[in-house]
């Protein structure tokens, strides 16, 4: 199967999304299925892992509703409140429900930079641990060595660094970001997912040129049987098309063989996410 690691779905309200400012007009309404599903079959991909976009469970609820209803969705991942005192039985009455494989938390949002690391944290990370669920990494640079330190005690746990972590335009230097890429791709039970191509450039630059140093960085240290494409669309459309996104992928790939490609295009995804 050929899929995008990274979508997201959501009935636009402006009190709950208050992220979606004015500034960003082009994605100020509703998204659902309907507005994509055309557009990954004419480009060959089978379907989408839809992500988390609210600090709700009732959104979960939403996406697994969406599921029920679009074959396009392969899986689904939600939020849950990681440091509620309940968290072993919300997983376990949860593990119903097949299509959610895991979840979740803008860590990014946290200001504080050991918030991975908090003892409520960590016991919820041991029960998606103990319920089969995996755990994507949306962080900022100040959690970088919370995150390394988080990983390490967790080695039984599958993480999916969220959008090669690349930094805010002039938030950290190249190397300071390299090196933490390099530090965690020792632990073997992280993946990355390569999304966010276009609205998370350097300092707003968006040629490829830009591109490639983190891409290639990434695929060094990572391998190519741990990358997975990701559009983060419709956020996406803040910087460029669905299409333009894809093209920008394409690129980064050129030189790669055709089990490479398979792999980064949706093989690896299907393997982390357990998508049948």
């Amino acid at each position: 199967m050929r899929i995008d690691s990274h979508q997201h779905f959501w009935l636009f309200d402006p009190a709950k999304d208050t992220w979606i400012t004015d500034e960003k007009k082009v994605i100020q309404r509703s998204f659902l299925p309907n507005d994509i599903s055309k557009t990954l079959k004419d480009n060959c991909l089978d379907g989408a892992v839809l992500v988390q976009a609210r600090q709700s469970f009732q959104e979960t609820e939403f996406l697994v509703e969406l599921a029920e209803a679009y074959k396009m969705v392969k899986a689904v991942i939600g939020w849950i409140d990681l440091g509620a005192e309940d968290i072993d039985l919300q997983l376990s009455k949860l593990s119903s429900v097949p299509i959610v494989k895991g979840f979740r938390h803008p860590i990014e949002k946290e200001l504080d930079a050991d918030f991975l690391i908090r003892p409520d944290i960590q016991r919820g990370i041991i029960a998606l641990t103990k319920y089969n669920y995996t755990f994507d990494l949306l962080i900022h640079s100040r959690h970088y060595a919370s995150t390394l330190e988080c990983v390490a005690a967790n080695p039984n746990q599958a993480f999916m660094l969220n959008h090669m972590a690349i930094p805010v335009d002039g938030e950290v230097r190249f190397y300071e970001w390299s090196n933490f890429i390099k530090a965690l791709s020792l632990f073997p039970n992280v993946y990355c997912k390569v999304s966010r191509l276009m609205t998370r450039m350097i300092a707003g630059n968006r040629s490829v040129d830009a591109l490639l140093p983190y891409f290639n960085h990434v695929a060094s240290c990572f391998g190519t049987k741990r990358l997975c494409f990701g559009s983060d669309w419709p956020v996406s459309l803040l910087a460029a098309s669905y299409d333009e996104v894809l093209h920008l992928a394409e690129v980064c790939l050129e030189g790669r063989n055709d089990v490479e490609r398979a792999d980064f295009w949706g093989n690896n995804a299907v393997r982390f996410y357990n998508i049948t």
